[in-house]
């Protein structure tokens, strides 16, 4: 399948495996405005990002003398305790030898190197760079290094078949608005009907899809109806930041008296967990069915679904389809970097806003 619309980039997403393993400090070794967005988000997560600044006469003569520069620079200002140089595209071009400037540089801090480029392919071969040079460097263990790579690789096959990277340009959309889902959910529930709700989020953007537990339950308790709801928020399961976002999420549902009838997976096991999440859902025998966050790792899911994303290509794929219940919330990822708390949906808080009409 040829796919021309923009993809993720395997730089990005070894930076983005690097915080979920929390590293100190990544240093980007390349230009100075390589992935320079994704590098800001990730300081709003806590995350020191910083670059080489590579120039052009870098290109010919190399740029080792700016890496070695960089490294020391690091661990002299923020005295990390891990440091993870990431190359680009410029830097593994003209086969810098990372790892000598890394033992040239002879820094405290624990420092490794992962061996990234743009043109790799799938987004996710730069996270898997990242896994294997972080177990290496004992960062993780092996258990679980070979756990996420199973786990990147199903993510793959997914979004190629069912996903963004199965169609070769989708026009990035808004969508309708929620207040049509909101009715739709507000009826179901004061009509006595059977109403579930399956979170099938990945990682930090839990903090945004959780919100549903809480506003369905709102409903639920004011219109009546039942109610059956599952997420993938095992405590137990992920890179240290990623249980630390179960964590947070549940610790608010409990207190908020939302949790989920079930949890199925972890945060980052969105790939694999659908067939499990729609047996626990069968069982139940909803009259309408909600999946957010990424609604087509549901096997089976239909045009009659409620459907909430924060991709505006992938709401353009689910409105293609037909799926006139798909809504988005756009610029749900840029809202949840650095929260360690549940940030409202516009469809939770539309449906909270419809509640008085039907009670």
């Amino acid at each position: 399948m040829k796919v021309i619309h923009p993809r993720p980039n395997p730089i990005v997403a070894a930076l983005y495996t690097l915080r979920d393993m929390d590293v100190d400090v990544v240093l980007v070794h390349g230009p100075a405005g390589c992935s320079f967005m994704a590098s800001r988000m990730l300081e709003e997560a806590g995350v020191r990002v910083i670059t080489s600044g590579m120039r052009d006469d870098d290109l010919i003569f190399g740029g080792a003398e700016k890496l070695i520069d960089a490294i020391r620079t690091a661990d002299e200002r923020f005295s990390p305790k891990t440091i993870a140089v990431v190359g680009t595209c410029a830097s593994m071009i003209i086969g810098e030898d990372i790892p000598a400037a890394v033992r040239r540089a002879g820094v405290k801090a624990k420092t490794f190197t992962v061996d990234c480029h743009g043109c790799m392919g799938d987004n996710t071969s730069g996270a898997v760079k990242a896994i294997e040079s972080g177990c290496t460097a004992g960062i993780i263990p092996k258990e679980e290094a070979d756990r996420q790579i199973r786990l990147m690789t199903a993510a793959t096959d997914m979004e190629k078949r069912v996903g963004m990277a199965g169609r070769e340009y989708l026009s990035p959309v808004r969508g309708p608005t929620k207040l049509k889902v909101a009715k739709t959910i507000a009826q179901a529930l004061k009509d006595g009907k059977k109403v579930a709700f399956c979170m099938i989020a990945k990682k930090e953007l839990a903090y945004r899809f959780a919100d549903m537990f809480i506003a369905l339950n709102e409903a639920q308790r004011a219109l009546g109806g039942q109610l059956f709801t599952v997420g993938n928020l095992d405590r137990e399961k992920g890179l240290p930041r990623i249980r630390r976002y179960s964590d947070d999420i549940l610790n608010e549902l409990e207190a908020k008296d939302a949790m989920p009838d079930r949890i199925i997976g972890g945060l980052d096991e969105y790939a694999i967990i659908g067939e499990e999440m729609k047996k626990a859902v069968d069982e139940f025998s909803p009259d309408l069915l909600i999946l957010a966050g990424i609604p087509h790792g549901y096997p089976g899911y239909s045009a009659e679904n409620v459907l909430i994303t924060d991709q505006p290509r992938q709401l353009a794929n689910y409105l293609s389809m037909g799926c006139g219940l798909a809504v988005g919330e756009i610029a749900s990822h840029s809202m949840v970097m650095g929260t360690r708390s549940i940030i409202p949906l516009e469809t939770g808080n539309t449906l909270r806003e419809v509640l008085e009409d039907f009670e």
